[in-house]
């Protein structure tokens, strides 16, 4: 199968539109735990528009997953506080109860997980499972409930709906257990898909394959895709705009291509010098020095100061997410002064740079 094309980037990639889907502003995410409230993530700002496809990058522990989870209101209520507010479609969801969010959650915002064999029931065929989705939410009769699961099957790629539907999901390869996920996410028609790292296990053929999937689907029913990954290579491949997460922030927000070529944040362009594709052959590996802080010993001010080749006098006060022109975010001061190297001045013949090099 052919690698899918890089995605289509324009002005709708730019944030902070009027016509957001989604606007989250000031989310923060608290723990209780028996040594005390840790703070996870503060002051979360983004936006989504309708048919968007953001990627959220980033290293492991730096808050993205526990971001699409509160978003869904997924992570549990007796040990997670939300600070802010998280705008969807006129709804605060922040502030929704319980029943309210019942009726949001697989209708109007779905998630696809990192495993699908944890995410799947094993006791119950994928038939069941896709078609259970559309009459909690639906009204439509268990024949019609089929029908419509055979459908999605097929638009999801599973070979032999017909047969597939009636199988479990240990009977099913990594990819095809995947490809029934997202039919289980979209049988509703969701306006917003969240996907977290949803092709971390699948070999190269099978991801390719997922996420040329995913932007399709993205592109022919016009719902918005909040795509978590660590992988750039996948960012650049499918998404029209890339936020950039460290130390439970915000610290970039910008279209994947201004983010690829030209960073604005230190961090951004550690992560892109981090790839090995991107470093010259027979060379040393740069690295990003250190590891992301504890939540338990977040450092003050700049929380990637202690890991910056850039930091001087003036990095340890607190930092703002600044508008940087064009629709560009950043949470550094010095982002005017910098010129950060990015994937096209590392390897011009790079996957990457040729994703964002083609038309």
């Amino acid at each position: 199968m052919a690698t899918a094309q890089p995605a289509q980037r324009g002005s709708e990639a730019v944030a902070g539109g009027p016509q957001a889907l989604m606007s989250v502003r000031g989310l923060g995410i608290r723990f209780k735990t028996s040594l005390g409230v840790w703070q996870a993530t503060r002051k979360i700002d983004f936006d989504i528009a309708p048919g968007e496809r953001v990627g959220i990058v980033g290293e492991s522990g730096c808050g993205k997953t526990i971001t699409g989870l509160s978003i869904l209101r997924l992570l549990p209520n007796n040990l997670a506080g939300l600070d802010g507010s998280i705008h969807f479609d006129g709804t605060d969801l922040a502030s929704c109860s319980t029943r309210e969010m019942r009726a949001i959650r697989g209708r109007r915002i779905a998630m696809i997980f990192q495993e699908p064999m944890s995410a799947l029931d094993p006791v119950f065929t994928v038939g069941h499972q896709i078609a259970e989705t559309l009459r909690v939410h639906t009204n439509v009769t268990r024949e019609e409930a089929r029908e419509r699961t055979l459908e999605m099957l097929r638009r999801v790629g599973i070979a032999s709906p017909e047969r597939r539907i009636d199988d479990y999901p240990h009977q099913l390869s990594g990819g095809m257990r995947q490809r029934v996920m997202i039919a289980a996410s979209l049988i509703c028609g969701p306006q917003l898909l969240i996907a977290d790292e949803p092709t971390t296990a699948l070999d190269v053929t099978v991801q390719a394959q997922i996420l040329e999937l995913l932007r399709d689907l993205s592109e022919t029913s016009n719902t918005a895709l909040m795509l978590i990954t660590h992988d750039l290579g996948v960012v650049a491949e499918t998404c029209t705009r890339m936020i950039t997460m460290y130390a439970g922030e915000v610290i970039e927000d910008a279209a994947v291509d201004d983010a690829l070529v030209r960073p604005l944040h230190p961090y951004t362009s550690g992560l892109l010098r981090s790839l090995p594709h991107l470093s010259p052959r027979h060379g040393k590996l740069p690295s990003i020095p250190g590891r992301v802080p504890s939540i338990m010993d977040m450092p003050n001010g700049c929380r990637f100061k202690a890991r910056c080749a850039h930091a001087v006098a003036g990095c340890e006060k607190e930092q703002a997410l600044l508008d940087a022109g064009n629709g560009r975010k950043v949470r550094c001061w010095r982002f005017r002064e910098l010129e950060l190297p990015g994937a096209l001045q590392h390897a011009a013949t790079s996957p990457i740079a040729a994703m964002v090099a083609s038309p």
